[in-house]
């Protein structure tokens, strides 16, 4: 299969890398300095050279802030049959390009951002794919995900979002938190370190992202329990309940089980 891929950052290359030994594969990227180290593939410096290649397949990798651009500014150059595909972690506006694209399309979303997780060793990760979408090409992502180990569930893009907003949003939140009230440690425990690596990890991610994935319309139900239960643990410890504090502890021990 003729595979386009837009965008050669960390989730670019790693599907170059994953895909390029089966199938005939071009990235494009529109700063050619990121072209440098893909290999096993063709190397697009302008979108005039998608026209020859004709891609089957095109995956946008590009950031999210530039998904939807990165899609309008490819469609002139693809023919009618070219199928569509996002990997995007946020998938605002989304389903109303699709409907209007006038292109099949999948959608799908590796949950193993490159910040936190092993592209080597993806056992223990996730992936979603969407329901909604060509059926062919949603079998040729589960085929990819399966082969990778991967645990996969398949939602809506609705339900994906109310997914995101809880997998996502609250340990974003409780992080920004966390960080936001951090002073420097000279000796610091190894909890707080833990917490540190993933604070720094996540202030790695671009901006816009985290934004995207906080301004989800789900996200306010979620805050709201966030506050709700560290209201709770302020009274027990200001009250010194210890009663409270050893229910409080089980209900927690239950969620994690």
């Amino acid at each position: 299969m003729r595979i386009l891929i837009l965008g050669a950052g960390k989730m670019g290359s790693f599907f170059c890398d994953l895909l390029s030994f089966d199938h005939d594969v071009a990235v494009y990227d529109a700063d050619p300095r990121r072209l440098r180290f893909a290999y096993n593939c063709r190397r697009f410096a302008s979108l005039d050279e998608v026209d020859d290649f004709d891609p089957e397949l095109v995956i946008n990798a590009a950031t999210v802030k530039y998904t939807l651009d990165a899609f309008r500014n490819v469609l002139p150059h693809l023919g009618p049959d070219a199928i569509l595909s996002d990997i995007a972690s946020v998938k605002t506006g989304l389903p109303e390009f699709y409907a209007s694209c006038g292109h099949r399309f999948v959608s799908t979303h590796p949950m193993f951002g490159p910040t936190f997780a092993s592209l080597s060793n993806l056992a223990d990760e996730n992936a979603i794919v969407i329901t909604e979408g060509d059926h062919m090409a949603r079998l040729f992502f589960l085929d990819i995900y399966n082969r990778l180990g991967l645990h996969i569930e398949e939602y809506s893009f609705e339900e994906h979002d109310h997914t995101i907003a809880y997998s996502l949003s609250i340990p974003f939140a409780s992080t920004l938190v966390f960080a936001g009230i951090m002073k420097h440690q000279d000796a610091p425990g190894t909890t707080f370190k833990r917490h540190m690596k993933i604070a720094r990890g996540l202030m790695s991610e671009d901006d816009y992202l985290l934004s995207e994935i906080l301004f989800n319309p789900n996200t306010p139900e979620q805050l709201a329990r966030i506050q709700e239960r560290l209201a709770e643990l302020q009274e027990i410890v200001a009250a010194h309940d210890s009663d409270r504090m050893k229910a409080y502890l089980d209900r927690v021990r239950d969620n994690l089980r």
